[in-house]
């Protein structure tokens, strides 16, 4: 455990092998698991939780650690039992508290999840964590909310992560209520705090969408030999454009599974470069990565994939939204693959990831506080996907999210016959599928389609403005005409 504080996991791995060879018990195997996830040994790591079921942790955090592992691994079911027992175990400590109302929100008990976390909450007043997944369980009412506690917690606040919790809590309640300027305003007081913490510069994003541009040519140049048969299906796009429903509507196939948002291509890519960067995408890893074998991160691609399928169905989805920039190995590396991308109109896209708060670790999101670097990102976005449009014609399925709210089962019946899979129609009743569901659309996509969030933008225009002006400007169409 000393070696992996120190960052020296290999090591670490090495010495929790050795433990578990002279003493096979679950706390160990757990921690094991742990450190071979944070190594992206995912299947590893199955294998190692399956041997710590047969001699169960007996402490709190071994069986909270199985749970994390089993999160980590999009296995939520399995994840719920371990996080049970742990605030059986030890009822005052709030994480893991929190990892139980997590799982149950993923899972689809939402009652529990929301009485576990008033558990929380009172024997934690200021768990920020707590507090933003509170409100996102359900609607709020007039009758039923959490404003003023929500205000009185945040304005107690002084973490500069706490405060942008509860004030994305905050936000959303408020608009819940139909206080959509008041919402707003909490959004982007909380979004302006954080985005000055930040060392963000939209030249890191502008730099690795150069990099997949100029590199295009040499992997579309490469010769394929002994690529992959298998046909996952890949659903990409901006966040916030519909990704979720899309995932939820095919996996509702009987032939089709969740693999839930895999890192898998992007990891796979990675490994193919070579590169020690801190980084998984950067512009020396697309330079390296567009020389190497695509066949090859084909097949890396679906050994790492394989952790994540449990059913045993015949086809699979990833619905990591980031993958748009890795379309062109996509394409290269799985021929069969297929790719859905989602696209809704530019001043919803831009305003629905301006009030999503994504993984505040993760600095692929970093351009997701600021109104402006979203709509420079966004007009990047575009243009890659008109880039993958004539580079790989047929292969990539563009799918309006204001067409699907409208013509459901129009749109359905064209994204299955693209995926090559025939008409069913659990996929029109997809609210109805009980799988976990992982992402912060969790509630939405348990609802029948809606129209709720389309035009959204039309209520905040006057902020919009200067980012119309930018859309504007690179010729990007914002009619709604121009959308269908």
């Amino acid at each position: 455990m000393a070696e992996a504080e120190q960052g020296r996991v290999g090591s670490a791995i090495d010495c929790v092998r050795h433990a578990v060879a002279l003493d096979p018990q679950g706390a160990y195997r757990a921690q094991l698991a742990r450190l071979l996830v944070l190594v992206r040994r995912d299947g590893e790591a199955a294998e190692v939780l399956r041997a710590a079921e047969a001699r169960l942790p007996q402490d709190a955090l071994g069986r909270d650690t199985m749970g994390c592992v089993y999160a980590r691994l999009g296995d939520h079911a399995a994840s719920l039992p371990h996080f049970a027992a742990a605030v059986q175990m030890a009822p005052g400590v709030p994480a893991f508290r929190l990892n139980h109302a997590t799982a149950l929100n993923f899972l689809g008990k939402v009652d529990e999840a929301e009485a576990a976390l008033e558990a929380l909450v009172a024997l934690s007043p200021g768990d920020a964590k707590a507090h933003h997944l509170l409100a996102s369980l359900r609607t709020q009412t007039a009758e039923r909310n959490h404003v003023q506690r929500l205000e009185r917690t945040r304005d107690a606040a002084r973490d500069p992560q706490a405060r942008l919790l509860l004030g994305y809590a905050l936000s959303k309640e408020l608009e819940d209520l139909g206080e959509r300027q008041a919402a707003f305003a909490r959004l982007a007081e909380a979004n302006a705090e954080h985005r000055r913490s930040l060392p963000y510069d939209f030249g890191r994003d502008a730099a690795n969408f150069d990099a997949i541009e100029r590199c295009w040519a040499q992997v579309a140049a490469a010769s394929v030999v002994g690529a992959a048969q298998e046909a996952p299906i890949f659903v990409i796009g901006m966040p916030r454009t519909g990704t979720t429903l899309v995932d939820r509507i095919l996996s509702s196939h009987p032939d089709v599974e969740s693999a839930g948002e895999l890192q898998a291509m992007p990891l796979a890519v990675k490994a193919a470069s070579g590169t020690r960067t801190r980084t998984v995408l950067d512009v020396e890893t697309v330079a390296l990565a567009a020389q190497a074998d695509l066949a090859a991160i084909g097949r890396d691609y679906l050994a790492r994939a394989q952790s994540h399928l449990r059913t045993g169905k015949p086809r699979f989805t990833d619905k990591f939204p980031g993958n748009f920039q890795f379309a062109g190995f996509i394409a290269g590396a799985l021929p069969n693959a297929r790719i859905v991308c989602l696209r809704r109109h530019p001043l919803d896209t831009i305003l629905a990831n301006f009030r999503n708060l994504f993984a505040i670790s993760s600095r692929y999101y970093d351009y997701s506080y600021d109104l402006m670097d979203i709509a420079r990102y966004y007009v990047r976005f575009d243009r890659m996907i008109a880039l993958w449009r004539k580079a790989v014609p047929g292969r990539v399925l563009e799918v309006q999210y204001e067409a699907l709210v409208a013509q459901p089962e129009a749109q359905i019946r064209q994204m299955l016959a693209h995926c090559g899979l025939d008409w069913a129609d659990e996929c029109l009743s997809f609210h109805r599928n009980s799988a976990p569901v992982s992402t912060p659309s969790a509630a939405q996509v348990r609802r029948p389609i809606y129209s709720d969030s389309v035009a959204r933008w039309k209520h905040h225009r006057a902020a919009l403005e200067p980012v119309i002006r930018l859309l504007e400007d690179a010729g990007i169409p914002l009619a709604e005409e121009a959308m269908a």
